[in-house]
């Protein structure tokens, strides 16, 4: 697998898991009425917005250097680190708690709205990435 394909799998999947992580958030917001929904959806998107600033745009970043490093063709797990691997299934796990929690979803959608929103947002580091692969690119963030 070459080196691009794995900016391609990883930006990719970054986005899958930020779509999904806010299209739960939003299934769990849309039965409130809207007063009490708006409120937590915007809280969300703040959060999402910190959250991808000052951790997931940093780590998409380095991991794009760490791709930079590669001999073009690699094995495409190394698409993340091997560390990574095991944050991952901490975070599914987690969510998998949280979900089957006494919690209600609608507290939820925040944290939800906030990952996935952050995930979403940092994937855009790997597409740009891939419209410029050649470019080193210093600390950019879209905001």
């Amino acid at each position: 697998m070459t080196k691009y394909w794995l900016a391609a799998a990883a930006g990719l999947l970054w986005s899958i898991v930020g779509l999904m992580l806010c299209g739960l958030a939003y299934e769990w917001l849309a039965v409130l009425p809207l007063r009490w929904a708006a409120p937590l959806g915007v809280v969300g998107i703040i959060l999402a917005l910190v959250v991808y600033r000052f951790v997931f745009s940093k780590i998409a970043l380095k991991n794009i250097d760490r791709l930079r490093q590669f001999p073009d063709r690699v094995c495409f797990f190394a698409f993340q680190a091997w560390k990574s691997y095991l944050v991952i299934a901490l975070m599914v796990l987690f969510g998998f708690i949280l979900r089957h929690s006494i919690i209600p979803k609608y507290y939820l959608s925040v944290p939800y709205t906030a990952i996935g929103g952050a995930l979403l947002l940092s994937s855009f580091h790997y597409y740009a990435h891939l419209w410029r692969p050649t470019e080193k690119k210093e600390t950019k963030f879209l905001f």
